[in-house]
């Protein structure tokens, strides 16, 4: 299934995204909000995952290409929350259907996380015929929260939780949930 922009082309992923990938997931200011960066290996892992979910389900996590001008700038994609072996922390609104991205740093600031994200909205919208996506994010992200915000989504400060993965205390720990309904 491949979803087109006016700059961006959202497609299946290819043997050579990998190396950009890997770039992306060792780059610290990509991973700023993650718990650490990723090897090329565990990179490679993730790509596999979500590129098999994305060919096995016909959605997903889609590749990102900037049409004549980066031919993998990372991926925007729906699927469930994932907060390992720990129940989602909204669990009164799951289960239910996750958005996000991440897109390599010289990709930042263009507007093409909100113009994937954008898109691949109105497919869960109009093809899944989801009623409701959910996004999460560590509660300092202010970046990922303006690109929230900017595709439509609410954001309501009573479910604000804590990653139950993070270690208390833990920088990482303190999230937000924002809302969007069809």
């Amino acid at each position: 299934m491949l979803i087109t922009t006016e700059r961006l082309l959202l497609r299946a992923w290819r043997d050579d995204d990998l190396p950009a990938y890997a770039a992306l997931n060792a780059d610290p200011r990509v991973r700023e909000f993650f718990p650490r960066l990723l090897t090329h290996a565990e990179s490679d892992k993730e790509a596999t995952w979500l590129r098999s979910h994305l060919e096995t389900n016909g959605w997903g996590a889609w590749a990102v290409e900037v049409v004549g001008k980066v031919s993998f700038a990372g991926w925007v994609g729906l699927g469930p929350p994932d907060f390992g072996s720990h129940p989602p922390p909204f669990r009164h609104r799951t289960p239910c259907i996750e958005i996000g991205w991440r897109l390599a740093f010289d990709c930042w600031g263009q507007g093409y996380a909100t113009e994937s994200a954008n898109a691949v909205a109105r497919f869960g919208f109009e093809t899944l015929r989801l009623e409701e996506i959910v996004s999460w994010a560590v509660k300092a992200n202010q970046r990922s929260r303006n690109v929230m915000s900017k595709i439509g989504m609410t954001y309501d400060s009573s479910e604000d939780f804590y990653n139950p993965q993070a270690p208390p205390g833990h920088r990482l720990g303190p999230c937000v949930v924002y809302r969007l309904t069809g």
